[in-house]
């Protein structure tokens, strides 16, 4: 899917269980939910002059399969790879083939957490990453990408 407007796209992908924020552990995630956190990233997105799209699975392959869609289509992109973070391959392997800046975010710090949780397959391969900021962190990540983005080529 492209962005619907001729401002730069920004696809913002959640991963496993951020479809329950708000009720899952809210003293690790917060209160907001997920819904607040997209609408959110809509409005900023546009005081920024950005097109945000939002797409949240629990699945890893529906994520490998909206990451190869968006190619060619956006400007940049974050992701909350969330439990995937630690394992999947796929998904590492879907976001190479992206020429696009890609900032990765957590709610939570994952170095402060289980050991298990340290190691990120993506970080190596993002512009950047984000962990320990709440949900503030989609808000920094869509600025930091909104200093890197290009703009659309409308010709």
């Amino acid at each position: 899917m492209k962005p619907k407007m001729n401002l730069p796209g920004i696809l913002v992908i959640h991963g496993p269980n951020l479809n329950m924020l708000g009720k899952r552990e809210p003293e690790i995630y917060g209160a907001t939910t997920l819904d607040e956190v997209n609408a959110g990233l809509g409005e900023k997105g546009q005081s920024l002059g950005l097109q945000v799209d939002t797409f949240q699975s629990n699945h890893e392959g529906a994520i490998v399969d909206r990451i190869q869609a968006a190619l060619g289509c956006y400007q940049g992109l974050i992701i909350n790879p969330a439990a995937f973070t630690h394992t999947s391959i796929a998904i590492r392997d879907a976001l190479l083939l992206l020429k696009i800046p890609i900032v990765e975010i957590h709610l939570s710090n994952i170095y402060k957490r289980e050991p298990f949780r340290h190691k990120s397959m993506i970080a190596d391969i993002a512009l950047g990453q984000i962990s320990g900021m709440g949900v503030f962190g989609y808000t920094l990540a869509l600025e930091a990408l909104a200093n890197v983005v290009k703009p659309v080529d409308n010709a």
